[in-house]
């Protein structure tokens, strides 16, 4: 059998306590990397990914940074450096959400979802950039379907997600010269336990996939396998693309008026000012 396709890489995941980020961070051990994971406020989550780790005989740590001001960001790259010995991959996944009306849309709100959506990553990169300059490696940025499909009160949420599809488009360029890869993801549904809590017991999950072209929703190790092989010799050719992950919910024409309904239920508590 072939070893793990990430035997011996240094890996820097962001956001990795809950969902997609921790799924990232377990499939990029899984493939044999050492892996430093980064939490805002999902600790438990991100020591027990660790602890699932090394019970496996891996090698990981959890680092906390708030992501709402840039020294935290650039504390972060210097502790995962000294932690890992080197970085050749850098997952930029961490990020928060919001559904808010137009008009009630606080400059706060707008300026915290940049920040950490936006501006973190941005920084995270030109922190890390001496090392994965050194190591030739890879910068993989987690986006979204938003960045691609409107939805009904996502108007910050996905401007955040979009600028980050022209990011790595942009990134990708600049770094090409200087040996460091560029890509990204943009998932479409993945069941992850913010979204679990919101929706309460009362989700019917199975039927959420069946509106889904693939029939049924994804969970994080679906976007994990796919951030692995972004950051594998076998995704060379993948530059500054950013891969639709997403079933096929942007593959289809949804004809109908729910995009006049409003939401629901709310996105952003416990991350977002005021909500």
């Amino acid at each position: 059998m072939d070893p793990p396709c990430m035997a011996g890489k240094r890996v820097l995941v962001t956001g990795a306590g809950t969902g997609i980020g921790r799924g990232i961070a377990l499939e990029f051990a899984r493939q044999g990397a050492a892996v430093a994971l980064h939490y805002s406020h999902s600790a438990a989550g991100a020591e027990r990914a660790v602890a699932e780790i090394t019970a496996a005989g891996g090698h990981a740590a959890a680092f906390q940074a708030d992501f709402a001001e840039v020294a935290p960001v650039q504390a972060l790259a210097r502790q995962a450096v000294g932690f890992l010995g080197g970085l050749d991959v850098l997952v930029n996944n961490a990020g928060i959400t919001m559904n808010r009306l137009l008009e009630r849309t606080t400059v706060e709100q707008f300026d915290r979802l940049y920040a950490v959506n936006v501006r973190a990553p941005y920084f995270l990169c030109q922190a890390a950039l001496p090392q994965l300059e050194q190591s030739r490696g890879v910068i993989v940025n987690i986006s979204s379907v938003h960045a691609y499909e409107g939805y009904t009160e996502h108007s910050v949420y996905a401007g955040t997600r979009g600028a980050m599809v022209s990011f790595t488009r942009q990134l990708a360029i600049e770094l090409a010269p200087r040996g460091v890869r560029v890509a990204g993801i943009a998932p479409g549904g993945v069941r992850v336990e913010n979204q679990e809590k919101i929706a309460g017991d009362k989700a019917d999950w199975e039927a959420a996939g069946r509106g889904i072209p693939a029939g049924f929703v994804a969970v994080p190790q679906d976007i994990g396998e796919v951030a692995v092989f972004l950051a594998s010799p076998g995704a060379r050719y993948i530059v500054g693309q950013t891969l639709v992950v997403d079933g096929g919910t942007t593959s289809w024409m949804p004809f109908g008026e729910q995009f006049k309904q409003p939401m629901s239920v709310q996105f952003g508590q416990g991350y977002v000012p005021g909500l």
